[in-house]
């Protein structure tokens, strides 16, 4: 009875992952669509749920790494699995708190790593598969990303050069619509696939399918649709990191952008690579900037995300073993449930401490001030293109007509009678 008790502790424990999973990475596929304009924010989020679940239905090959290719299933047991889930989780949760688009992949994969260490040793833990379909991918793949839509953005630069900023716009935000979707439904491919691992790795530790079971139906269909409520809910905060903090974005670098992401989460799908979606989607946005003319990359918001990458290992892999000592010093049943209590307890804590600054659909288009760590205050809507004056994309068309005659009139008061600044 007890171990039925934990396995439903595990599966219900991988849902809530998969769940913060959802709204962390929201942003991979519908930031730059919503700070383009392409997609209302709240239509962007829900466009994006439904083609996550449609995605997680694609593919399992990623599913089969995670549940036995990074640790050794001699050093697993369920209690493992859950502390390394936490671990996953609470990472998931500071890194939104703080609007920072870290790795769910690795915060997963680090929590379950330092559980397995924590109870096995460095045995436990299957190195080359760690190094090979997580280390070396995750080095490679916002490289990658940055070079294929630094070469994209600037090619389409190029070709419209001379081109209406109005056509271009319009033309460009039709094709972001095609664009995100793609890369929503690739993201479903990748990370729905994480949990579908561990959940498949939880039932053959405990004996309830075989050692070489495919994944149960009921535990994609399960997956697929607490990644797509996640996702509708929408990760707001990171969302507008990377739509509004790293590239004042417009609808071609959009468009580039997304497609590189898309292009490259699909092909790591294909060869079963745990890979970040984050990671390639933020530096497909890098490379947006990189590769247009003029358009100014805020390389600290990039440092800051970079050092969140370097610590989401260690980080959630200190968690994951953490927890697995409370368990292991406490004993049975009753170790497992305090863990999960101290999870519920953390989680609402920061919760709380989220609705200090709220983030939502109304406010994630709002000016990024860099100087005040992307404090939101009011802005007024600007045109989109790239560089000053126009600092980014139109907010509500209506604040946008009310507001121009007013600049009209300031321009016109404050230019001689030349026509030169006095």
């Amino acid at each position: 009875m007890t171990e039925t008790l934990l396995l439903v502790l595990v599966v219900v424990t991988a849902l809530a992952f998969d769940f913060t999973n959802g709204f962390h990475d929201t942003g991979n596929a519908m930031a730059t669509s919503i700070a383009t304009r392409a997609l209302r924010p709240k239509t962007a989020v829900l466009l994006s749920a439904v083609l996550n679940m449609a995605g997680a239905f694609l593919s399992l090959a990623v599913a089969a790494t995670i549940a036995k290719g990074l640790v050794d299933a001699g050093a697993i047991s369920l209690e493992v699995v859950f502390a390394g889930l936490v671990g996953g989780i609470v990472w998931n949760l500071l890194t939104w708190l703080f609007g920072l688009p870290s790795s769910s992949s690795h915060a997963l994969v680090g929590g379950v790593i330092g559980s397995v260490l924590a109870a096995a040793g460095t045995s436990g833990v299957i190195w080359s598969g760690v190094l090979s379909k997580v280390l070396l991918p995750a080095l490679l793949a916002p490289v990658i990303a940055i070079g294929v839509a630094g070469l994209g953005t600037y090619l389409v630069a190029r070709l419209t050069r001379g081109v209406a900023q109005e056509v271009t716009s319009r033309g460009f935000r039709w094709g972001q619509v095609g664009s995100a979707s793609l890369v929503s439904l690739a993201h479903g491919t990748n990370d729905a696939q994480k949990s579908m691992g561990i959940i498949l790795l939880a039932l053959i530790t405990a004996g309830a399918v075989p050692a070489d079971s495919s994944v149960p139906f009921w535990v994609i269909l399960s997956c697929a649709f607490f990644m797509a409520l996640g996702t509708y809910l929408g990760g707001w905060r990171i969302i507008r990191t990377l739509g509004k903090g790293l590239v004042e974005i417009d609808s071609r670098q959009g468009m580039a952008a997304e497609t590189s992401s898309a292009a490259v989460i699909l092909l790591s799908s294909h060869f079963g690579f745990s890979l970040s979606t984050t990671h390639v989607a933020t530096g497909s946005i890098l490379g947006s900037g990189v590769g247009m003319p003029g358009a100014t990359v805020r390389w600290g918001v990039a440092g800051r995300m970079l050092a969140a990458w370097g610590l989401t290992l260690p980080a959630a892999g200190l968690v994951g073993a953490v927890c697995f000592w409370i368990q292991h010093v406490i004993g049975g049943f009753f170790g497992t449930f305090l863990v999960f209590a101290l999870l519920v307890g953390t989680s609402v804590t920061i919760w709380v401490a989220s609705r200090r600054q709220p983030v939502d659909h109304s406010n994630v288009n709002e000016e990024w001030d860099e100087a005040e760590g992307a404090r939101l205050r009011t802005t007024v809507a600007t045109t989109g293109e790239v560089g000053d004056p126009q600092v980014g994309p139109v907010v509500e068309e209506r604040l946008a007509a009310s507001v121009a005659p007013a600049i009209s009139a300031t321009r016109t008061n404050t230019t001689g009678t030349d026509g030169e600044q006095p």
